[in-house]
C-alpha cells in the first residue's frame, strides 16, 4: 500500500514537471513572437511575464514535493535518481522562463524590429525553441536518443551565436544604425544561447534519470 501511494506521488511529480516544461515552451515561443512582429506587443509581453511568474511558483511546488518524497518515503536508488534529476531539471526550466522574459524586456527597448531581420537571430531562435521542446519531450517519452540529439544541437546554437555576433559587429560600423539596438540584438542572442545550454542540461538529466 505504501509503495502504491509512492508510485502515485511519483506520477504526480512527473506530470507537474511536464506542466512546467509546457509553460517554458510557451514562454520562449511567445517571447520570439514579440520580436517577429513589426511592433512591440504588450499582450504578448504580459503573457511572457505571467508565464515567468507561474514557472517560479511551479518550481517551488515541485521542489517541495521532491523533498517530501525524499524525506518521508526513503526511495530506492532508481527512484532517488529520478527525483534528484527532476530537482535539477526544474532549476534549468526556471532559468529558461527567466531568459524568455529577458528577451521580452529587451524587445520593449527596440523601436524598429526590422533591424533584427538583418541577422540570423530568427534562425537561431527556431533552433533553440526546438531544443527546449525536445528536451521536455525526451523526458515525457523517456527517450534517451532524443535527449542525446538535444545535446548535439547545442553546438549548432553556439555557431549561430557567433554568426549573429559577427553580423551585429558589422552593423555597428554603419553610422546609420542605432548602436543601442544592436547591443540589444546581441544580448537577445546571448539569452538564446543560455536557453540552449539549459535545454542541454535538461536532456543530460533525462539521460541520468533513465540510465543512471
Amino acid at each position: 500500500m505504501m509503495r502504491e501511494k509512492f508510485i502515485e506521488e511519483l506520477n504526480k511529480l512527473n506530470n507537474e514537471l511536464i506542466t512546467m516544461g509546457s509553460m517554458c515552451e510557451d514562454a520562449i515561443n511567445s517571447a520570439i513572437m514579440i520580436i517577429k512582429e513589426d511592433e512591440f506587443s504588450k499582450e504578448l509581453y504580459d503573457k511572457v511575464d505571467a508565464l515567468e511568474d507561474a514557472t517560479d511558483k511551479k518550481e517551488k511546488e515541485i521542489e517541495s514535493l521532491c523533498l517530501k518524497l525524499i524525506f518521508s518515503q526513503q526511495p530506492v536508488a532508481s527512484d532517488l535518481r529520478f527525483i534528484s534529476a527532476i530537482l535539477k531539471m526544474i532549476s534549468d526550466l526556471e532559468r529558461i522562463a527567466d531568459q524568455a522574459l529577458d528577451i521580452a524586456d529587451l524587445s520593449k527597448e527596440i523601436d524598429d524590429f526590422k533591424l533584427l531581420r538583418n541577422t540570423a537571430i530568427f534562425e537561431m531562435a527556431k533552433l533553440v525553441t526546438s531544443m527546449v521542446k525536445n528536451s521536455v519531450d525526451s523526458f515525457v517519452r523517456k527517450d534517451t536518443q532524443m535527449a542525446a540529439e538535444v545535446s548535439k544541437m547545442d553546438n549548432e546554437v553556439d555557431k549561430m551565436f557567433l554568426k549573429v555576433k559577427k553580423e551585429t559587429i558589422s552593423m555597428i560600423s554603419d553610422e546609420d544604425k542605432e548602436g543601442e539596438v544592436i547591443v540589444d540584438v546581441l544580448m537577445m542572442a546571448k539569452y538564446l544561447e543560455r536557453i540552449a545550454d539549459h535545454s542541454t542540461n535538461i536532456a543530460e538529466w533525462v539521460e541520468f534519470a533513465i540510465r543512471g
